[in-house]
């Protein structure tokens, strides 16, 4: 499946100038934040559900189970906090982009020549 297909919200938008940049380094942060989200609480019920789901060993009053789960749910929360880590490359994304071209966002003024009272 093509990007296209996956994340309309993005690519959707043209790069046509400065204000485009702004709208996709938006979309984007928004995106990857609502993915960190979503991947933090799946965390939690992933974890919830494989615990009620499961009995494990009678001996370890079910401490296997919970160390198995413990690691599928941290998986989930790596996942969260690289969305974030992405949230926070879209920022700097923008960042760097008005701070490479400043010069032909924000053109310097002419300067007036200045009256020169001592010419001889």
């Amino acid at each position: 499946m093509s990007a296209r297909k996956r994340i309309p919200e993005l690519s959707n938008i043209p790069f046509t100038g400065a204000k485009s940049i702004t709208q996709y380094s938006q979309a984007s942060r928004g995106i990857c934040r609502d993915l960190a989200t979503e991947f933090d609480m799946a965390a939690d019920e992933v974890y919830g559900a494989l615990i009620a789901s499961q009995k494990g060993n009678p001996l370890l009053l079910g401490v296997d189970v919970k160390l198995r789960a413990r690691r599928v749910r941290n998986r989930l929360r790596r996942a969260s906090e690289h969305a974030k880590g992405a949230a926070v490359e879209s920022v700097k994304f923008h960042s760097q982009f008005r701070k490479e071209f400043a010069d032909v966002l924000n053109p310097p003024k002419p300067k007036k020549p200045k009256f020169d009272f001592k010419d001889e």
